[in-house]
């Protein structure tokens, strides 16, 4: 390589690096729990959070969806994040909650084990997302936010649940 031509390259190659890597903007985020991680979701994409009450199973569904529930009318997949993030089993309780999330126009609820609270989280408190080899697809996880001593695990709830793997949209 031309010694001209290095600075540039480098210079592309960091930027694609900062692209990839830049965290999600400041706003208001949800936490939960799926066992001892606490996660982050925009507040934006929540329509509701609802008690657990089990959903109607689908014959051949994957085990990461639940079932379906008839929610005023509109009828809800639900999916575990637990299942799906290959969390370890855990028994439904009383915290065990579903959020209704309103995803390209489609409503889909998902199930974890508990919400804490909302957030507001400015760029400096988002850092980036490590690049790491795991069962969420990193392109999943937007940044890591951190409020004094917790850490939240920000999630594009977006990208994951239009994912292919995920069956819930038709593939474009």
């Amino acid at each position: 390589m031309d010694m001209i031509e290095a600075p540039v390259e480098i210079a592309r190659t960091e930027a694609a690096r900062s692209e990839k890597s830049t965290p999600t903007s400041s706003g208001e985020f949800l936490s939960f729990r799926l066992g001892a991680e606490e996660y982050g979701i925009d507040i934006l994409k929540i329509q509701e959070i609802r008690s657990y009450e089990p959903p109607t199973r689908i014959a051949n569904a994957p085990a990461f969806v639940k079932g379906v529930i008839n929610l005023r009318g509109v009828i809800v997949p639900i999916v575990d994040l637990r299942v799906k993030l290959g969390c370890e089993a855990v028994d439904y309780n009383s915290f065990t909650v579903v959020i209704v999330l309103n995803v390209k126009g489609r409503v889909i609820g998902t199930v974890v084990d508990s919400v804490s609270d909302v957030l507001e989280l400015g760029p400096e408190a988002i850092k980036p997302a490590p690049e790491m080899s795991c069962s969420v697809d990193s392109a999943c996880i937007t940044g890591i936010g951190s409020v004094a001593d917790r850490m939240l695990i920000l999630l594009d709830i977006e990208a994951l649940l239009v994912s292919p793997d995920m069956g819930l949209f038709d593939p474009m």
